[in-house]
């Protein structure tokens, strides 16, 4: 789960304080207003249904402090879109068992419960990075899933409504051998992918919730668009002249996905904790604190797995003709040790305040905007192009609720 390193996320102000909760009205207004170009082509009375809908998932909190609720959807929302995402990785390169399939054909309406069988020269390349990558992209796939079945049985368990992302299943498949041919929430063959959790994480003196700001490790993810995973066969296309004949355009790729996959997870690592400061019931923190947990692991993993990205000099996507570069370890080492492939414990550094001693910790974990500046993380990464105004303003009225929670007394 992504979360952005901006002045909203980090904030100068002290990390406990909190922004005044917007009325009902204003939030609703402000969602009219995002529905901008879906109201142009929506007749009046669509448009009326569909902010109706919309708007029942910020209706009842049921049992729970109307915050803790409102948290526990943006929460569920962002797990749907990691279960969409690692879906997609699954399909392709995890582990060809009936675990994923079931767990998923059982939560989201016609997903096939089958066995792809993978893309086989693409779950190679992956493998450069290191063996276990089907099992460990199968297992954080599993536990995406899990995620969001839990909160929203929770969510259901307290008369509070649940969240929903079904209606938004409508960007397409990879087309590549192995994946499902079913309607996509995100999509992940034109990202753009911020590296900079790469040198925040090495950083001994710098911390966002500080404003502090970080360079990009891997410099032209971050800028153009980029698949991580094969868009059709001709992307895995065998190259007989290479080693177990992986070509290094379908090698970039599975570099991009390297370190899209840690991207992905560093936002989790702090989201969880940032909301986790709103919240009022202590039975929703131990929630939050559980699965907070996880997404750390998940991180671990994947920011270990990057370090091994294979070294590749501007390789050229043969559709876009955008080119990528991944730095061989003892290139990026020359860089400094914010660069240092092999330190993948987080560093210690500044926090709370400049006058405490610095301390090892996830970053950033300010709680100011933390909802927002996790979507605006995500939109930037490219994830939702081909989406349509309304998602993105249901999305965006989900995280102003959770950024307004206020823990009670």
């Amino acid at each position: 789960m992504a979360s952005e390193n901006v002045p909203a996320t980090a904030s100068t102000t002290h990390p406990t304080q909190q922004e005044p909760q917007p009325s009902r009205k204003v939030r609703r207004r402000s969602f009219l207003k995002g529905m901008g170009l879906a109201g142009a082509t929506l007749s009046a009375g669509a448009l009326l249904s569909t902010t109706t809908k919309l708007f029942a998932q910020e209706e009842s909190s049921g049992s729970l402090p109307a915050g803790d609720a409102a948290i526990l959807r943006f929460l569920a929302a962002a797990e749907i879109i990691e279960s969409d995402l690692w879906l997609q990785y699954t399909e392709l390169a995890g582990v060809q068992d009936a675990e994923v399939p079931l767990l998923a054909s059982q939560l989201i309406p016609g997903y096939p419960n089958v066995i792809t069988g993978g893309s086989s020269l693409y779950t190679l390349a992956l493998q450069q990075l290191d063996g276990d990558m089907p099992q460990y992209i199968h297992d954080n796939t599993e536990d995406e899933l899990t995620h969001e079945n839990f909160i929203n049985a929770y969510l259901s368990s307290k008369g509070a409504v649940t969240v929903s992302l079904d209606h938004f299943r409508t960007l397409p498949s990879s087309k590549a051998t192995g994946a499902q041919q079913i309607g996509r929430i995100t999509n992940l063959m034109q990202l753009t992918v911020d590296t900079t959790w790469w040198t925040r994480y090495r950083s001994p003196s710098k911390n966002p919730d500080f404003g502090d700001t970080f360079p990009n490790a891997i410099p032209t993810l971050a800028v153009h668009r980029h698949t991580a995973i094969p868009r059709t066969d001709d992307d895995v296309k065998p190259d007989p002249s290479k080693p177990m004949q992986i070509s290094d355009f379908t090698q970039a790729i599975a570099n991009t996905a390297g370190f899209h996959f840690a991207f992905i997870e560093q936002g989790g690592s702090s989201l969880y904790p940032q909301l986790a400061q709103r919240v009022t019931s202590p039975e929703v923190l131990r929630i939050l604190l559980s699965i907070g947990g996880t997404e750390i692991t998940h991180f671990q993993t994947w920011h270990d797995k990057a370090g091994n990205a294979v070294p590749l000099t501007n390789v050229v996507d043969p559709v876009t003709k955008v080119k990528v570069t991944f730095p061989s370890g003892d290139q990026l080492t020359a860089m400094g040790e914010d660069f240092q492939p092999n330190l993948i414990m987080p560093e210690p550094t500044k926090f709370v305040s400049k006058n405490f001693p610095v301390c090892s910790i996830i970053r950033p974990t300010a709680t100011q905007n933390a909802a927002k500046a996790a979507l605006k993380s995500f939109i930037d990464d490219g994830l939702f192009i081909g989406q349509t105004p309304d998602f993105f303003a249901y999305l965006r009225d989900l995280a102003e609720d959770a950024d307004a929670a206020q823990r009670e007394s």
